[in-house]
């Protein structure tokens, strides 16, 4: 008997299929700058409209929360995750998302499964006035055992050139604003999955995988108001690291970002996990988003605007002179 690639762990067939499921949902996402569909070599993107354009782009994927995801059968979120996590940090300086790829690895692939991971990012996509154009599925037995898959995403957006927000106007007395996450979104779940792990038992009169996949929250609608409305000065993705990690990044030299640490809003499930696992605070919030997935810096005129435009919205802190770039007070 001769050796095919199907012998060898690889089945061609359950990749067409794949594309079969999401073909139609995927074209969904696209608009008139999208020139060809999916099948080609490489996805094209016009880009019109803009008079000094810059293209930011972003790159993520969505970690070991996949384990949670993978262990319970629950892959609709997971999809969204990997495009939050890409399109939230292109966000932050001001970009509009044009166009999203994904990257799908795995041991032995399921048409099934595949396509649900992809329509959730076709959903999140949507949401983000955002084209789905291209990706790719891997089948790598020996690589990854059958079941396992890994999730990865590329983002890119535009903002013309004299809109770009950096940090760099930002200034003291200047307001730090949380935007509150919608739980862990795809951090940290090396420690999550220590703590927890049976995805099974009880949290607030659920599974506690339910709460621990609820999904990243997309904040590029939230910004798009803000930045319709009032001068933006920094925008700060809290992902890994937390708040002491992000919000230096977009601290201009010999200010500070001074945050009231008893201000922050903390969901019950980091709570949880601090209490059960012993954590140090301290090391909650350099591994955690504990419950702000952006902080947005403005001048204090734009307070009470802020938290009409965005009702959950609220204040956690202020620029100040000093050297350290962020306090935790």
């Amino acid at each position: 008997m001769s050796n095919t690639y199907k012998s060898a762990g690889v089945d061609k067939e359950e990749g067409y299929k794949t594309v079969d499921k999401i073909k139609s949902a995927v074209a969904g996402t696209h608009n008139k700058n999208v020139l060809n569909n999916l099948g080609s070599f490489g996805a094209f993107y016009e880009i019109a409209g803009y008079k000094n354009p810059v293209l930011v782009s972003g790159t993520d994927g969505v970690g070991t929360k996949l384990k949670v995801a993978l262990d319970t059968k629950n892959y609709d979120s997971i999809g969204i995750d990997c495009f939050a996590m890409c399109a939230n940090d292109i966000v932050c300086h001001g970009a509009k998302p044009l166009f999203f790829l994904d990257y799908l690895a795995c041991g032995k692939l399921d048409a099934d499964i595949a396509a649900e991971i992809v329509m959730g990012m076709v959903k999140a996509c949507k949401d983000n006035e955002c084209a789905l154009i291209g990706g790719e599925t891997a089948e790598m037995p020996g690589m990854y055992q059958p079941g396992d898959y890994d999730v990865a995403g590329f983002c890119v957006g535009i903002v013309e050139k004299d809109e770009v927000i950096d940090g760099s106007k930002i200034k003291k007395g200047d307001k730090i604003i949380a935007l509150p996450s919608s739980g862990f979104h795809s951090n940290g779940f090396s420690l999550v999955r220590k703590i927890f792990p049976n995805f099974n038992e009880e949290f607030e009169g659920k599974p506690i995988h339910e709460t621990l996949l609820i999904p990243t929250k997309l904040y590029y609608q939230d910004i798009k108001k803000l930045m319709e409305n009032i001068e933006v000065s920094g925008i700060a993705h809290i992902t890994g690291g937390g708040l002491i990690e992000n919000v230096p990044r977009i601290i201009p030299e010999g200010l500070s970002a001074k945050i009231t640490e008893s201000d922050i809003k903390v969901p019950n499930i980091m709570l949880e996990l601090e209490k059960r696992g012993n954590i140090d605070r301290m090391e909650m919030h350099g591994t955690f988003n504990m419950g702000v997935g952006m902080t947005v810096v403005i001048d204090e005129k734009f307070v009470d605007q802020v938290r009409k435009l965005i009702p959950d919205a609220y204040l956690i802190g202020e620029i100040v002179e000093g050297d350290e770039k962020i306090q935790l007070v």
